[in-house]
């Protein structure tokens, strides 16, 4: 019994001598050794890699540094022969031990980092691709555009590295390259894959290949075909590239574009029956390219009219019911540009719902929100001022001459406070007969004094 006590003793002894050297322990502040931590943010290094002037940073800093344009090396100030930094797996290797042997301290052990792609591979596997297409040789092409969109989609710094080596110029030649073939209906994968990468690789504005590439006849028919018969997938790719090329405003592209059957009722399908906001934003641009291109020429008319058979106004106010801004934003563009057509306003007049939100968009989602807002009104009020002026009397009883007032002393641009004047001198001269304000409307306005 004395034995099992005494054991007892020693063990609750040891019990308390282990606590107390714990808490010791974790009231230590553990020091960082300084050759762990990267030179520029001053934090332990998770992916350290060495200059061409032998000195040691963390991955993510040193691209930031050289990405800003910087050509010299922080710490030495020498240039650099080399922006293509190399990973030091020796140091790397030894900060992982180190995070090992202080786990004790709450360090957990950084992992090993893959290896980013560089300029020389990527150049390699494009090259591989246009070979690929040369030779007419689809799989093993399929294999390659494969192996470049999966590096792509590791990390944004691979991403960029694609981007930068002309990634865009060679998939948009292979894609052409390909929509040029007979028979057409043997490479859908093949097209399909590219576009996809295409969609990650492209950016605006094209340079000058790439545009001319995707512009062309076959290529613009395989899109629209993509549009009105592909996947949710491919749907979305198609929607995507639309949007690009459509941006670079070229008038002879978008007369090509109009002309092809199916189109605007794909775009407008995509509207209907949303894939995702990215899908319905892409939509909503591609639109107001053609509304824009059409503008300047009264012959396109039937583009307008099209539009308005199948519904569009009616959609584009059902969205501004209830989206996000960006949506908002775009849904208010299109229908900023239909508003510039006398057979377009009539029809956004008819509709009830138009008024009240033109003018409860106002103050509400953003500054191009409330200018595209008041230039719906302004369009629509220009049309009927010598006239009964419904939709005058429609936006006072909504609140629309306190918001008008209210803009001008917030601040707007030029051109807006134009047309808010404008506005105002309209509907100042049905204010006698009728006026209404909800004041919820202005419950949440951040004053700016």
């Amino acid at each position: 019994m004395i034995s099992t006590w005494r054991r007892r003793v020693a063990a609750r002894r040891a019990a308390k001598k282990k606590s107390i050297e714990e808490d010791d322990n974790a009231n230590m502040e553990l020091t960082i050794p300084n050759h762990f931590r990267c030179p520029i943010s001053l934090d332990l290094m998770k992916d350290p890699v060495t200059l061409s002037t032998g000195i040691t940073y963390d991955r993510e800093s040193i691209e930031k540094w050289i990405e800003a344009g910087n050509v010299t090396c922080p710490i030495t100030k020498k240039i650099l022969r080399s922006i293509e930094p190399i990973p030091n797996h020796a140091i790397r290797q030894i900060i992982q031990d180190w995070c090992v042997e202080n786990r004790s301290y709450g360090v957990e052990r950084i992992p090993t980092p893959r290896v980013p792609i560089s300029s020389h591979e990527v150049k390699e596997v494009l090259t591989k691709i246009e070979d690929a297409i040369r030779r007419n040789d689809d799989e093993s092409c399929l294999d390659f555009v494969s192996m470049i969109k999966s590096l792509s989609k590791e990390s944004d710094r691979n991403k960029r590295c694609v981007v930068s080596n002309g990634a865009g110029r060679v998939l948009s030649a292979a894609f052409d390259a390909l929509s040029k073939r007979d028979p057409i209906h043997e490479h859908v994968a093949l097209h399909e894959e590219i576009l996809s990468m295409l969609m990650i690789s492209l950016s605006s504005p094209l340079d000058e290949e790439t545009r001319t590439n995707l512009s062309t006849s076959e290529s613009l028919h395989y899109i629209v075909r993509f549009l009105r018969f592909g996947s949710l997938s491919s749907r979305r790719n198609a929607v995507l590239a639309l949007k690009v090329i459509l941006s670079c405003n070229d008038q002879e592209v978008v007369e090509d574009l109009v002309k092809r059957e199916g189109l605007l009722d794909a775009l407008m399908k995509l509207i209907e029956e949303p894939i995702c906001p990215t899908t319905t934003k892409a939509s909503l641009l591609a639109m107001y390219y053609i509304l824009k291109s059409s503008q300047s020429n009264p012959d396109k008319q039937a583009t307008i009219s099209k539009f308005l058979e199948m519904g569009l106004v009616q959609n584009l106010l059902e969205i501004l019911v209830d989206s996000e801004r960006s949506v908002c934003e775009k849904a208010l563009g299109v229908l900023d540009g239909i508003c510039s057509h006398r057979e377009g306003r009539n029809k956004v007049s008819e509709n009830v719902l138009t008024v009240p939100l033109m003018v409860k968009k106002m103050l509400r989602v953003s500054d191009l929100a409330t200018e595209l807002s008041v230039s719906i009104l302004w369009k629509l009020g220009k049309d009927e001022e010598n006239g009964e002026g419904t939709v005058a009397i429609e936006a006072l009883q909504v609140g629309a001459f306190q918001k008008l007032l209210l803009l001008l002393q917030v601040g707007c641009s030029g051109t807006t406070k134009e047309k808010v004047t404008d506005l105002l001198k309209i509907l100042n001269v049905h204010r006698q007969s009728v006026e209404c304000i909800d004041s919820l409307d202005f419950k949440n306005l951040k004053r700016p004094f």
